[in-house]
């Protein structure tokens, strides 16, 4: 691989912060199966037992049993050094087995890349962490190149903007930044991730106390299988998150989560959210849009939602399915309860799923019940755009 220009540092000086090492968290210790003695400082077991190598979490709430129904004795939890605690970071990735793995991640706060899993970590007193002062974006890695990069950037920028976040670096720094995390990850295809933060510095409410906005970016490989199979969707009990907030992409995914969990808990895949006025909005994570009777793309409105990246490509290759006379029609506009469930085809749309199709929406089935034509269409459509498509949304990698 080429050699890579060094990573600039953030417009504020790199500062080094004291560590205190006597905090402790209070709400939640690890028991793991190599440490069921007291002379380590954990835990001493009355009875029941763990696989070996397992690490169960016991939480402290007044939900849950008390530790002491389970015949566990707790005594002291160990002071570590740093070398101590890197080593248990290190056992605790090693000990997962997602079908996700983490590739690269770079920091404003190291002001590098690292490709060790466990050195991917985020100071807890950035104001992210613990007020939900920050906001993020991504983009699909394709056959190495970015795809969207530009028009995510430019989103992240103006989320930034909104939530009062100042930027570490320049747009094009940035950018530099994350085509260099993706080059050292050496990955093909997956995703990029990447946050713009208040910073470290307190357990504040207001950022005055950071020393400087954060920056980080990791690499995603996922191994899920990508999927166009139909799925089901239920309408959202959960409060839409009001206009301010749902068209900046802040962390502040708790409704979010428990909008997808409701679904889950339903049977289907997503649910939906409908606006202040009783219009369909979005789903948790994705635009919906629909395909009419009359043969025409319809979406919602962004003024109330998140302005979609890979919904807005989708909307402008459609207009060539108008030229071909396979769509009549391509509008963004209020979109009715009673519209949406009579339409032809139904489909969800975002970078993680790219066109998903939609056969239905809690007990009414969409269209014929089976997967739509032209939501196939606009599917194959997007992918070949990630292949093949035009400089301003394909930027290469380099490796």
């Amino acid at each position: 691989m080429a050699s890579l220009p060094s990573l600039p540092k953030p417009i504020s000086q790199t500062q080094h912060f004291p560590i205190n090492p006597a905090r402790h968290s209070r709400g939640l210790i690890v028991v793991s199966r190599n440490h069921l003695f007291s002379g380590h400082g954990l835990l001493n077991f009355q009875h029941g037992s763990f696989g070996a190598g397992e690490m169960r979490p016991i939480r402290r709430s007044n939900r849950t049993k008390a530790v002491s129904d389970y015949g566990i004795q707790v005594s002291e939890v160990p002071q570590l050094t740093s070398t101590e605690a890197i080593e248990r970071l290190k056992a605790h990735r090693e000990n997962q087995n997602g079908k996700q793995q983490f590739l690269a991640m770079y920091s404003s706060v190291f002001g590098g890349i690292t490709t060790d899993p466990a050195a991917m970590v985020i100071p807890i007193d950035d104001h992210m962490v613990h007020r939900g002062h920050g906001v993020f974006d991504t983009a699909a890695i394709k056959d190495g190149y970015l795809y969207e990069l530009d028009q995510h950037l430019d989103r992240i920028l103006r989320s930034a903007s909104m939530a009062k976040i100042d930027l570490p670096f320049d747009r094009e720094t940035i950018r530099m930044i994350l085509l260099q995390t993706v080059s050292v990850s050496k990955c093909k295809t997956g995703s990029l991730r990447y946050w713009l933060s208040a910073g470290p510095g307190d357990f504040q409410l207001s950022p005055s106390g950071c020393h400087q906005p954060s920056l980080y970016a990791i690499v995603i490989q996922d191994q899920s299988p990508f999927s166009s199979k139909g799925i089901k969707v239920v309408t959202s009990s959960i409060p839409i998150k009001p206009p301010q907030f749902a068209t900046m992409k802040s962390v502040n995914y708790l409704p979010n989560v428990l909008s997808k969990m409701e679904a889950e808990e339903k049977g289907a895949f997503a649910a939906i959210w409908l606006d202040g006025d009783g219009f369909i909005a979005e789903g948790p994570n994705m635009n919906v849009a629909f395909v009419t009777k009359e043969k025409e793309l319809v979406m919602p409105q962004f003024d109330k939602i998140l302005s979609g990246c890979t919904a807005r490509r989708v909307l402008a290759l459609a207009e060539g399915l108008v030229g071909e006379g396979k769509l009549r029609g391509v509008r963004v506009d209020n979109v009715t309860v009673e519209e949406g469930k009579k339409a032809d085809e139904m489909m969800l749309i975002g970078s993680g799923i790219l066109v998903r199709p939609v056969v239905q929406w809690d007990e009414q089935i969409i269209g014929d019940g089976k997967e739509g034509s032209l939501t196939q269409i606009l599917l194959n459509l997007i992918i070949e755009d990630m292949k093949s498509g035009p400089p301003s949304v394909r930027a290469p990698i380099p490796y």
